[in-house]
């Protein structure tokens, strides 16, 4: 209520007060005066208005109905959700997982008594797992000596007692949100304890050279599956998307003298390469030289037994003959047999009566005539 002191509770001198009628809030008061607001009267105007609202007075039954209802429906619609194409709704009851929901718009249980947790499943998430930056990153950066530690994960025994390092990367997306959330407690570092528990497994069944070589992408796909039913025998909602092998390499300290074994293999491999084509090569040649000699022998032994059987033939057929002429045949092989004997030689003999009745010179040079003769021919040839 307004003073009719001089000063006046603000310490105004008047009617108008001492601040040139101005308020304590720097504002002028009601009725041009130094007056804070009537408490009463905005009390009064705040009465009539919900009094307007609701017929019947504010208190009144159905006014505190109706006031009730409001707050309950304002408190139900809060239950209203939206969950995007890329997520999906996981409904908490009294902080209880009840069930997942899709994308769309959704009800539950309004809070304090229903939450809903959205997660992204359709992003793919990727773990590094071996390298020495990755290790390190897990760790306080003071912690060297465990980092040191870590890295060495990278090293794993292969299936022939040698030693490999390897660096891999796993690549995985929310499959179920609920179990995602509610069924493991730190998601990230259980999927790498699981894909280094399957890479370890799958490299200790297979040979250095082939881990480091053709065998990869077998190890790969092997390390993929047994990850995947690692994960699902723990109830995840977590998918593998592929694992991926960056590094298969020697262990740093002993990357030289794996290199020098590399290199022996090769100029192994390289010398039974020339070896094996000199014996594709010699090998034809000495069968093809063999082969020949057969067929010649074949042919010799063909040849000589045909002669041999032509020979026994004429044989039995100059028997039969003497047989049944004994004179004629004997003169006739006498013949032949002189024939056979004289007909290279360069003399010429006479017989005692030709010679004598004729009158012909008992030597003639009939080899040196013959010689004579061949030179002019060749003379004329020319």
């Amino acid at each position: 209520m307004a003073s009719n002191n001089q000063g006046g509770p603000w310490g105004g001198s008047g009617p108008g007060g001492g601040n040139g009628g101005n308020n304590p809030w720097g504002r002028r008061g009601p009725r041009g005066g130094n007056q804070p607001p009537d408490i009463d009267d905005l009390l009064r105007q705040g009465q009539d208005h919900l009094r307007r609202m609701f017929p019947g007075g504010f208190g009144s039954g159905r006014g505190t109905v109706l006031v009730v209802l409001a707050v309950l429906a304002a408190w139900m619609l809060t239950g209203l959700y939206r969950v995007n194409p890329d997520e999906q709704g996981v409904e908490l009851l009294f902080g209880r997982y009840v069930k997942t929901t899709g994308p769309g718009l959704n009800y539950w249980f309004p809070a304090p008594l229903g939450e809903v947790v959205t997660p992204r499943v359709t992003e793919t998430r990727q773990i590094s797992i071996g390298s020495r930056e990755s290790a390190r990153s897990l760790l306080a950066p003071r912690d060297t000596a465990r980092g040191e530690l870590a890295a060495a994960t990278s090293q794993m025994l292969t299936g022939d007692q040698n030693i490999i390092d390897l660096d891999f990367i796993v690549q995985w997306r929310i499959r179920e949100a609920g179990e995602f959330l509610f069924n493991i407690r730190d998601p990230e570092q259980t999927v790498r304890a699981a894909a280094e528990s399957a890479m370890r497994e799958v490299v200790g069944q297979t040979p250095l050279e082939t881990a480091m070589t053709t065998g990869r992408a077998e190890i790969q796909s092997r390390s993929r599956e047994l990850l995947q039913s690692i994960l699902d025998s723990y109830h995840a909602g977590i998918t593998i998307l592929d694992v991926k092998l960056q590094k298969a390499d020697p262990p740093q300290d002993v990357i030289d003298a794996f290199n020098d074994v590399q290199r022996a293999r090769q100029d192994k491999e390289r010398l039974q390469n020339e070896a094996q084509a000199y014996k594709n090569d010699i090998i034809p040649r000495a069968k093809g030289e063999a082969e020949r000699m057969q067929q010649e022998a074949s042919a010799y032994r063909d040849r000589v037994v045909k002669d041999a059987e032509g020979e026994s033939a004429r044989f039995l057929s100059v028997y039969e003959t003497y047989r049944n002429a004994r004179t004629v045949t004997t003169e006739r092989l006498y013949l032949e047999a002189m024939q056979d004997v004289l007909k290279n030689s360069d003399k010429i003999l006479l017989g005692h009566g030709n010679a004598a009745g004729s009158g012909v010179v008992p030597y003639l040079p009939l080899p040196e005539l013959k010689r004579t003769e061949r030179a002019a021919g060749q003379e004329k040839a020319r």
